[in-house]
């Protein structure tokens, strides 16, 4: 497929609108049945290519829209035969949140390709080149094009340059990949941090030093996503991502349609038109009702300046956001985005992108809540150990002491490649599968996602029914008074928060008429000492609720002496470490939580005999549940 670019001036388009437009403003709640009325038409218009899928879709698909990825793909394909499908994949990473094996990588990217994607834009979110090979090696096995992408980022200054992300930086790591063999290079700015003329100024070098097309991907979240791109056409861009309006802006992709009629009549004129895509936008303006229930961005206007400053990226906002709310903690939002710059210097400034991200907020919430480094995920000791690649710059060397104490794998991180220790998995896979797996797709599914995934093929072949829709929640601003009511106390204090698409003002006061309280309530809970909520808990619907756990065990059912372990934070019950009967001490790891799509394995909070595992493996669980039952030895 690397005859997809020709020698010409004209701009060509990626068009993002069934990929990352969705992903960025609606929590990628597209469903295949979303896109398939307007596919043929999308074919029709004359884009470079089409970005239909990977990113998040793969996860959400599975985990909460019930709806089969690789179907999507295979109508998709039928429905566009003229337009190459592209899809995002995170290197090593595929479309998960750890490196897979090798074996699992070869199998997903030739399945992806087997059923589609003809363009592969290849990553890493550290921008280490060597977890990009084993899937461009696929990538190239299966006649396919394979683009590689450099992960835009900054320091704290928000500007190309300074130590680390220089222009020299950008222009070595674009040279390596090109040597790997890439067909085209693509500079990801996934946070909207690319000004315009430091756009210009990497575009250019790139141009002048590379051989290969140049694509740039950016968003819109601080504004500047026009310029930026606009600058970057001046500076010879071949292809920018864009997306339909409807879907433009916000944390999204900027809008085809002002990109066409801005070049309209110069050397660089797309040659699209825009009548085609009009009708395009009317229907995609039809899905609002649904769409509307899943928004992001909550905030009156579509441009967050704010992320100039802290460098999050929208999505990964709105993940902290839940999970503040759901822990009662809400008001620890600023401490949380103070933590995100101390953390990833620690961790030696990757770029957050996903799964980077994902684990830097993680835990920067976890500083937050329960004290630094107190609470640490299996995939940040991973990142630690050196089994996510080597980052922009060291580790700090005091906090990699800290968290690789007592790891599993060791305390002296490697340095190879991390595909290089990971033994294969696929027939593992394969063997835990059968009973459910009816192809390779259904096992690439249980492989990437051994909890949800497995869920999902029970739903898709009917030993499971797929959980309803919750009711939708009004996306209008909840109207409150102006004052608190007298009843409030002196300490109250008033937030306006932004969640899911949605806009509340809410009023904090400690039920103990104290101050806010700076925390929350223990972990481990006795039978003598109840918990009680300090703060009120905002009442807001999932867009889609997993299958409701079972009720947990309550302080009632404990007798005298016995512990329960409470969930410190919502979150998906793994898997547990222990079995009834098992005796355990303080500290030792007895049940992993996935929270925020990391994996944390909560301690015993005291020596004992584990009398009751509460709930059951893939689980969801509210903060406070009771998980374990330990009764004293």
């Amino acid at each position: 497929m690397t005859n997809i670019f020709d020698n010409q001036t004209a701009l060509r388009i990626t068009d993002t609108t069934f990929r990352d437009a969705h992903q960025s403003v609606a929590s990628t709640r597209m469903r295949t049945k979303d896109m398939e009325p307007i596919a043929e038409k999308m074919n029709a218009v004359g884009f470079h290519s089409m970005e239909v899928w990977g990113g998040a879709t793969f996860d959400v698909a599975t985990r909460f829209l019930f709806d089969d990825p690789w179907e999507r793909l295979r109508s998709l394909k039928q429905l566009m035969p003229d337009t190459p499908l592209q899809m995002l994949l995170r290197g090593q990473n595929l479309v998960g949140y750890r490196n897979y094996a090798d074996d699992v990588v070869s199998a997903f990217v030739h399945h992806s390709a087997e059923c589609g994607v003809d363009i592969f834009r290849i990553f890493d979110s550290v921008n280490d080149e060597r977890n990009l090979e084993a899937a461009t090696k696929a990538v190239k096995e299966s006649g396919k094009h394979a683009q590689l992408s450099v992960c835009y980022s900054v320091t704290e200054d928000g500007k190309l340059g300074g130590p680390i992300y220089n222009l020299e930086y950008f222009l070595s790591k674009a040279k390596i990949f090109e040597e790997m063999g890439a067909d085209s290079i693509c500079l990801k700015d996934m946070a909207g941090l690319l000004a315009p003329y430091d756009a210009f100024e990497i575009i250019h070098a790139l141009k002048q030093n590379i051989k290969v097309p140049i694509q740039l991907h950016t968003h819109y979240t601080s504004g500047m996503a026009s310029m930026t791109a606009l600058k970057a056409i001046e500076a010879g861009l071949d292809v920018l991502d864009a997306c339909l309006s409807p879907l433009a802006l916000r944390t999204s992709q900027p809008a085809i349609e002002p990109i066409i009629a801005t070049l309209r009549g110069t050397t660089r004129d797309t040659g699209l038109k825009l009548e085609q895509l009009t009708e395009l936008g009317d229907y995609l303006e039809s899905l609002a009702p649904y769409l509307r229930q899943h928004l992001i961005n909550g905030r009156l206007t579509v441009v967050d300046t704010n992320v100039l400053m802290h460098q999050v990226p929208g999505g990964m906002i709105s993940n902290l956001l839940s999970q503040l709310k759901e822990a009662e903690a809400l008001d620890r939002l600023p401490e949380v985005l103070k933590e995100i710059p101390k953390t990833r210097a620690e961790l030696g400034y990757p770029p957050l992108v996903t799964p980077t991200s994902q684990m830097v907020g993680a835990q920067a919430l976890n500083n937050v809540l329960f004290g630094r480094w107190q609470v640490i995920s299996g995939q940040m000791k991973d990142y630690f150990y050196g089994m996510y690649g080597r980052p922009p710059v060291a580790v700090d060397p005091e906090v990699a002491k800290l968290v690789l104490k007592d790891y599993e794998k060791g305390d002296q991180p490697i340095t190879g490649r991390p595909g290089d220790y990971i033994a294969p998995e696929l027939e593992i896979a394969k063997e835990e599968s059968k009973d459910l797996a009816k192809d390779i797709g259904d096992v690439l599914i249980y492989a990437l996602y051994p909890v949800t995934g497995k869920r999902f093929l029970r739903v898709k072949y009917g030993l499971e029914a797929a959980p309803e829709e919750a009711p939708v929640v009004s996306s209008h601003p909840v109207q409150q008074p102006a004052e608190p009511p007298a009843a409030v106390s002196p300490h109250a204090r008033s937030f306006n928060v932004y969640l899911s698409g949605r806009s509340f003002q809410v009023t904090v006061d400690p039920a103990d008429g104290g101050g806010l309280s700076a925390g929350i309530p223990p972990v481990a809970q006795s039978v003598s000492q109840p918990s009680a909520p300090s703060v009120p808990q905002l009442q807001v619907a999932a867009p889609i609720p997993a299958t409701p756990a079972p009720q947990a065990s309550q302080s009632s059912e404990l007798s005298p002496g016995e512990i329960s372990l409470e969930a410190p934070m919502p979150g998906i019950i793994l898997r547990y470490l222990v079995g009834e009967g098992d005796s355990v001490k303080a500290g030792d790891s007895i049940v992993i939580l996935e929270a925020m799509k990391m994996e944390n394995a909560l301690p015993s909070p005291s020596d004992g005999v584990i009398k009751k595992l509460s709930v059951s493996n893939g689980s969801r669980v509210s903060r406070g549940d009771n998980l374990v039952i330990i009764s004293p030895s």
